[in-house]
């Protein structure tokens, strides 16, 4: 894939995240939610596409995240420490529940991974070049 292609990828991404903002101010729970993983999943595809060319063609977050670890191993914590494991796992859940599963974040659920998105999951995304 080339340059401009990553690139593609990365505006996406972004754009998930001003939207997953835009609809919590909203109210919109879910749909920030489904925002949030589409951001977390496109990013890390980023990243990998950055690094090695590619990327394994799959929806886990913790599958993604794993495959960066092995060129940056300070992402582990999102995989091995309990607390962040539960909130990638949430994301990576509501991509299942966006799609098949009548389930309905509410505003706490909602700000909170939208937290950790924001003060865990993207600061150590952004260390990786």
């Amino acid at each position: 894939m080339s340059f401009e292609e990553a690139e593609v990828v990365r505006r996406r991404a972004e754009a998930f995240l001003k939207n997953a903002e835009y609809l919590l101010k909203s109210g919109e729970w879910d749909l920030a939610v489904f925002n949030l993983e589409q951001y977390c999943q496109l990013i890390l595809k980023y990243k990998l596409l950055i690094k090695i060319g590619s990327y394994p063609r799959t929806h886990s977050l913790r599958r993604l995240i794993r495959e960066l670890i092995k060129s940056y191993p300070m992402l582990q914590s999102l995989v091995e420490d309990e607390s962040e494991l539960h909130y990638v796992a949430r994301l990576e859940e509501a991509y299942i529940a966006s799609r098949y599963i009548p389930y309905s974040y509410e505003e706490k659920e909602a700000q909170s991974l939208y937290r950790f998105v924001m003060d865990t999951f993207k600061p150590l995304i952004d260390e990786v070049t």
